[in-house]
């Protein structure tokens, strides 16, 4: 065993200092800083319909058209999962998503065996007890959002706060924070919260959300509001199909209670898998997955809403509570290492912005997971998150110059380390890319055996967790003054010599 790791070390190492031309140093020192992130920057969605068991995502392979399958409730007590969970934390974790919009939480004591009037699904208090328990454990705070449909409305129509209480209530008795909230999960789409008032518009969501804000502001004042939680009004849903009912913009619901937000809050999928494609908005295309069109898409929604911010909710932070590959449960190619090149492209590029938490859709349900649920494995972006959390910092330094357009550099102060600095390098193209930095390294180079491969090495070696919970096979080799990144491969590498003054 020790020999064959020794072996693939030595393979890595000489993979890493190969002998492609060498591009202008990276200046490391000199890297200023642009913003610094969340400590819990990195973080992740549990579906509310995970919790309760219902119709979500159906698996590849079934009935052409079967678009939901019936899955139980996921195991929240499972010991690999909170293992799994733990390595990424602290996190966040928002438990919410479009079927948290109607679902009824009992009474103490209330035996619900079927949603009562108004409502679609039942949260049973014992599997809200699971989802604090593992809150707890991985060290994830939670973010939610609440039951907006006719069940918690009164007659007038209005929100009322009773069910959103109970879930407070709850909470604090079973010793758990909810960090955040939403009112109303993509509230620019009121059709998926049915059943709804008929007419539901701006000015109806501008009422009820100063109940919500102000029953928020005494009933749990340490929860930050967030808002709107629309999901892709410059792209996705820029020009949204019919079938999905009238649609509210984000800009008239902020217009409505301008500064009234703890922080601003948007979604963002590239578009749907194959699974919506009759909803005519256009499918993730497998061919397109490297290229800058697709991995710049989540700055157009980004520079959207960051417009809405400055003039509803000037200086306020921005957080992307809900994203993933591709809506619908993504494509099957979401679960491959191609997808790693989008998802850390996107910690990249919104850092830079300054946005100060993203949330990945899901922890571990459908294809666009960072866990196989049926397996309880790994996929390729969860070994991505786990790299990301271990070299990237808080602090965000500008990037450095790239020798190739092909090459996207990202930089962050080094986790753990006073004047040290962390690169991430995304290779999308299949030319090898050598990076002079100077100094000491450490280096983690990831590559599937293709590029669409369910599987990855990180330095040769097949990364895994042990029975006690313990990552292996993520040991980074020591270079000496420069990283070859091989074509359409990723690497992380620590400089934790740098001596940048921004990370002391």
């Amino acid at each position: 065993m020790t020999y064959r790791i020794k072996i693939g070390l030595l393979a890595a190492t000489s993979l890493l200092i190969g002998a492609t031309t060498p591009a202008k140093p990276l200046h490391l020192a000199t890297l200023a800083k642009v913003a610094q992130v969340d400590e819990r920057y990195q973080s992740y969605n549990i579906e509310m319909v995970e919790v309760t068991g219902g119709r979500f995502w159906a698996p590849y392979g079934g009935p052409a058209d079967e678009r939901y399958r019936q899955r139980p409730p996921l195991d929240l007590t499972n010991p690999r999962l909170i293992a799994f969970a733990r390595n990424l934390g602290p996190a966040y974790m928002r438990v919410s998503g479009t079927w948290s919009n109607n679902t009824y939480l009992p009474a103490a004591g209330e035996t619900v065996t079927a949603p009562p009037p108004g409502f679609k699904q039942v949260l049973q208090r014992r599997q809200w007890q699971t989802v604090v328990a593992f809150s707890k454990a991985v060290d994830a705070p939670l973010v939610t959002s609440f039951a907006v449909s006719t069940g918690v409305r009164g007659a007038d129509g209005r929100w009322q706060p009773t069910q959103a209480q109970r879930l407070v209530d709850l909470t604090n008795e079973l010793g758990g924070t909810l960090a955040a909230a939403e009112m109303f999960n993509e509230p620019n789409m009121p059709s998926l919260a049915q059943p709804m008032p008929p007419t539901y518009n701006a000015a109806d969501y501008g009422a009820d959300f100063r109940i919500f804000r102000d029953w928020a502001r005494k009933a749990v004042p340490g929860m930050r509001l967030l808002g709107t939680g629309a999901a892709g009004e410059a792209t996705m849903m820029k020009d949204p199909p019919a079938a999905l009912g009238p649609q509210i913009a984000s800009a008239d619901i902020l217009a409505a209670n301008p500064n009234s937000l703890d922080a601003l809050s948007y979604h963002f999928y590239g578009t749907v898998s194959q699974r919506c494609a009759a909803q005519n908005i256009g499918v993730a295309r497998k061919d397109e997955a490297l290229s800058s069109a697709w991995l710049d898409r989540t700055l157009i929604d980004y520079a959207y809403y960051a417009h809405l911010r400055d003039t509803y909710e000037p200086g306020k932070p921005i957080w992307n509570t809900e994203t993933a590959q591709a809506a619908c449960g993504g494509s099957p190619w979401a679960a491959t290492f191609l997808d790693s090149f989008r998802y850390l492209n996107q910690l990249g590029a919104l850092a830079q912005k300054g946005v100060q938490v993203v949330m990945h859709n899901t922890l571990a349900t459908s294809d666009y997971a960072l866990l196989d649920r049926d397996t309880m494995t790994a996929r390729p972006n969860y070994w991505a998150a786990v790299l990301w959390h271990r070299v990237m910092g808080r602090v965000v330094l500008a990037a450095p110059s790239s020798p190739s357009p092909r090459l996207r550099l990202y930089a962050q102060c080094l986790r753990g380390v006073s004047g040290g600095v962390g690169v991430m390098a995304l290779n999308t193209g299949t030319t090898a890319q050598t990076l002079p930095i100077g100094g000491a390294l450490q280096a983690w180079v990831m590559r599937g055996a293709t590029v669409d491969a369910g599987t990855i090495t990180v330095n040769g070696q097949t990364p895994a967790m042990e029975a006690n919970g313990t990552l292996t096979g993520l040991a980074p080799a020591k270079v000496q003054g420069r990283v070859t990144v091989p074509g359409q491969a990723i690497a992380f590498i620590a400089a934790p010599h740098a001596d940048n003054p921004a990370c002391r």
